[in-house]
């Protein structure tokens, strides 16, 4: 890419009020706070995918022009997943005082696939991202609970899915356990916007290494989306803090992010909290900004 746009895209950023709220000279100072913030890189995909910047430069964006420590890394927006290119983003993490969260798998195949061979060999295509995670010091990988192309609905079908799933799961859990690093599952669309269903796979498969994912934003219409991320969470071992848009005092006009967060803290939760800005009417930068300012209010 041109290292004129790129210099200009960030600059842009910077112009637009976009400083980094949290200086990292600053961070040995600040008091204990109720849980961590990390950064969903989908939240700036498009620029990735404009290629107006990298996966690379991902760790020093996050936190030099929003002062975020975490990163959720999203497999789809690499550019090569070898091992040098793995030891070249450890670097960059290492100089911009960054920490790798999980990594967001997509496009690996279905892990409820009602074919055997299709739900293992996925379980197996998760592998390399599980590698990948571990040499990174991330926690988890993010995975979908998908069945292919047909969504199961009636109680027969959900219970044969279900067992469908808690093999794979148990396989691709039993590799990543021996590398420290857990998996866990978004409500994505489909069956994994169920947060029942999400939870009867938790309380059967009963695997350490098994956790969720919960996304404020990711339900269909007509569900609670309250008690449904509430449903999700005596599992979660991470937490999606999902936005749109915001009020010019940077509160979420979509959802009730006072109600969501109590929900999370009266669960118990204390771990990482990432922003993802989904929203059309700010750029990127700026929707990450506003959603900054938003979670600075429950730190």
């Amino acid at each position: 890419m041109n290292a004129y746009r790129r210099r200009h895209f960030l600059q842009a950023g910077l112009a637009a009020g976009l400083a980094p709220l949290v200086p990292a000279s600053s961070a040995a100072q600040a008091p204990a706070r109720k849980f961590r913030v990390s950064l969903a890189q989908w939240s700036l995909h498009k620029a990735i995918q404009s290629r107006l910047i990298t996966n690379l430069d991902f760790p020093r964006i996050a936190r030099e022009q929003f002062g975020i420590e975490g990163l959720e890394f999203v497999n789809a927006l690499w550019e090569a997943p070898t091992h040098g290119y793995v030891q070249r983003l450890k670097d960059n993490m290492r100089k911009t005082g960054t920490q790798a969260v999980l990594i967001m798998c997509d496009n690996e195949g279905f892990l409820g696939s009602p074919d055997k061979a299709a739900r293992l060999q996925a379980a197996d295509n998760h592998r390399q991202w599980v590698d990948i995670a571990a040499e990174l010091g991330c926690h988890s990988i993010r995975t979908n609970m998908y069945p292919g192309q047909r969504q199961p609905s009636t109680p027969a079908e959900i219970d044969a899915f279900l067992g469908h799933c808690a093999e794979s799961f148990a396989r691709l859990c039993e590799y990543a356990r021996a590398r420290q690093v857990h998996v866990i599952i978004e409500n994505h669309g489909g069956i994994s916007s169920n947060p029942d269903v999400v939870a009867r796979l938790m309380k059967s498969a009963n695997l350490a290494n098994l956790g969720t994912l919960p996304d404020f934003g990711n339900f269909p219409k007509e569900t609670d989306r309250y008690e449904a991320v509430r449903k999700m969470m005596p599992f979660a071992k991470g937490v999606s803090f999902k936005c749109y848009d915001f009020t010019p005092d940077a509160r979420e006009t979509t959802i009730d992010m006072d109600r969501m967060m109590k929900i999370v803290f009266d669960a118990g939760y204390k771990d990482w909290v990432g922003i993802e800005y989904e929203g059309q009417r700010m750029t990127e930068f700026e929707g990450i900004q506003a959603a900054r300012r938003c979670l600075e209010r429950y730190l």
